[in-house]
């Protein structure tokens, strides 16, 4: 796993060093609007974090990939993150402060990473769920081209899921990495 860079962002792998900034951004309440909650400690976060250091499920099934992401030489602004299958697809998600909403960042970012994914993870789909009331999530989504899937999955009432099919990327000499 690598650090990403996009236009104006930089996205880097996270690691347990990352939880005294990210419990800053994590303690902002409009983040939990429609779920969710603060985590409870930085100690607990501390933990947490190290045991995604793995970047992969307890099984040995899944990648957990997470990124930091913030502008270069900033703090940070909040992460993105993927758990990717087998089958070449994965889920995506993404938080951000509210400080940040609204000047295309988490579009960014989120576009950076499954560019990543496509490149050296094999990621040919990326699927996304949120809770329907979350309009701000929607249209992000939307604007990156995910779209309602015709096949079923089961998620809560309450939520949306939307996907989108990605182009194999490879950046020319570089191997698909796992």
């Amino acid at each position: 796993m690598r650090t990403v860079t996009s236009r104006r962002l930089v996205l880097e792998p996270l690691v347990a060093g990352h939880a005294r900034e990210m419990f800053e951004v994590l303690l902002d309440p409009a983040i939990y609007e429609f779920e969710n909650a603060p985590p409870e400690s930085l100690d607990w976060l501390e933990g947490y974090y190290g045991k995604l250091e793995s970047r992969r499920s307890a099984d040995g099934t899944e990648y957990w990939l997470n990124w930091v992401v913030r502008l270069p030489g900033e703090r940070a602004m909040g992460f993105v993150q993927a758990s990717v299958y087998r089958g070449g697809w994965a889920d995506v998600a993404y938080v951000f402060s509210s400080a940040y909403w609204g000047h295309g960042y988490a579009s960014e970012a989120v576009e950076a990473m499954m560019e990543e994914l496509a490149a050296c993870w094999g990621v040919m789909r990326c699927e996304a769920v949120y809770k329907s009331a979350n309009t701000r999530s929607r249209r992000l989504l939307d604007r990156l081209g995910f779209t309602q899937p015709l096949d079923v999955r089961e998620i809560e009432a309450d939520e949306s899921r939307r996907v989108v099919v990605l182009p194999i990327i490879r950046r020319p000499g570089e191997p698909a990495s796992r």
